[in-house]
């Protein structure tokens, strides 16, 4: 599994801050009104929710803060309505870049996404430019502790996974999006924890790159990250071991 879990995972070993993570919060609160609003305040029968729902919880959101969400957005929340928009473009050496937004007004946010593309050496190109790089996905991580790979390639193949890599101390499960909820309910059926789970955009092929591209990369995608509407982030690069050594060690 390359590619977007790769750099995630990174950029979270750095912590979040206090300021990102209500900017974090925010989206999240949006995103789960929005679900509500289109499909209904019931999860288990509205699965954007449910998967709304998860994200907000493996971001250790409130509770009380998560349910007040859905209540406002399975009422009919008034107010605006909001969009998904994907945005494409290249980060430093070409490397593919798509953000995906949840907008209420496409004339605001794509001037804004171009600033901060440009900002940090980056373009943003036309549509489906590199759109087509990517692939839905369904990611899991299972902590690789006491888990070996007889077991994970037991549990996950045979619950329709596509594919399973150990890295970090964890395990990558892809599946296709179909397999993501009957792979999820096997893995905590067989009493394995599950760190994460998500539908991602995954790239085909992921270009390895040095430190100093790598970095410059982390700071375009937090960027994008930190802008009120964008929800994700997803990006055909890694950075090997070294590298990763040298930027965390630069903070």
């Amino acid at each position: 599994m390359s590619g977007h879990s790769h750099w995630a995972r990174i950029k979270h070993k750095k912590g979040v801050t206090d300021a990102r993570r209500g900017r974090l919060w925010s989206k999240l609160a949006r995103n789960i009104i929005v679900a509500a609003k289109r499909g209904g305040g019931d999860a288990s029968q509205n699965l954007a929710l449910r998967y709304a729902i998860d994200k907000a919880k493996q971001a250790n959101m409130p509770k009380d803060t998560i349910e007040n969400a859905v209540k406002k957005g399975a009422g009919g929340a008034e107010g605006a309505n909001f969009e998904t928009v994907y945005y494409e473009g290249y980060g430093t050496g070409g490397i593919a870049i798509l953000a995906e937004a949840l907008t209420d007004n496409r004339n605001r946010t794509a001037p804004e996404v171009k600033k901060i593309f440009e900002r940090h050496g980056g373009s943003v190109g036309a549509a489906g430019c590199v759109q087509w790089m990517f692939t839905s996905k369904g990611q899991i991580a299972v902590p690789a502790n006491g888990v070996d790979e007889d077991r994970i390639a037991e549990i996950a193949l045979e619950a329709g996974a596509d594919d399973y890599a150990l890295s970090d101390d964890v395990w990558e499960i892809t599946c296709e999006p179909t397999a993501f909820e009957p792979l999820r309910a096997a893995l905590t059926l067989a009493g394995l924890a599950i760190q994460s789970a998500e539908l991602a955009m995954v790239p085909s092929t992921a270009i390895t790159v040095d430190a100093e591209s790598g970095a410059k990369l982390l700071k375009l995608i937090d960027a994008l990250e930190d802008h009120e509407d964008i929800q994700n982030v997803y990006a055909n690069f890694e950075i090997p071991p070294d590298a990763l050594d040298q930027l965390e060690a630069g903070g």
